[in-house]
């Protein structure tokens, strides 16, 4: 009881994100047909999930994050990540370690809904290069122009 089961991905474009999560992590999606409205059905080694007609207009890429972000444990951060950016997908926050436990990192897919990555790893450490970058990345992203005011 109380334990996430399920996911639901909203896209714009449905069938664009279908083959991004397809091509990416390998998912098996398959489009239901039977549904009321445009509805991927997602099968992974965990969690159920979906991709859904967005209602409105998708969120800029500035956005942030506005919704409840999900991460993937992957067994290559590197390779992924590659992979994100060969299908449309773009950084939203660069690699970064938490140490002794994993490198992580997020991104949008073509639809700017943010996901993140993790590579578990016990001997991952903050590297200082990590750290400033992180901390430019995050200044550029506060100081970007149009930013909505919170």
């Amino acid at each position: 009881m109380n334990t996430i089961t399920y996911f639901e991905i909203q896209s714009s474009e449905p069938a664009r994100e279908a083959d991004f999560y397809q091509e990416v992590f390998g998912w098996d999606i398959q489009l239901d047909e039977s549904a009321p409205f445009t509805y991927y059905r997602i099968t992974t080694d965990g969690l159920a999930g979906a991709i859904l007609g967005r209602p409105l207009d998708p969120p800029p890429a500035t956005a942030g994050t506005n919704a409840f972000t999900c991460s993937i444990r992957v067994k290559n951060f590197d390779a992924t990540a590659r992979l994100i950016l060969e299908h449309g997908g773009a950084v939203s926050l660069p690699k970064f370690a938490i140490a002794g436990l994993a490198w992580w990192g997020y991104f949008t897919d073509p639809d700017n809904n943010v996901f993140g990555i993790f590579e578990e790893d016990a001997s991952a450490r903050v590297r200082e290069a990590d750290a400033a970058l992180i901390s430019d990345f995050s200044k550029q992203v506060r100081d970007y122009p149009g930013k909505s005011p919170r």
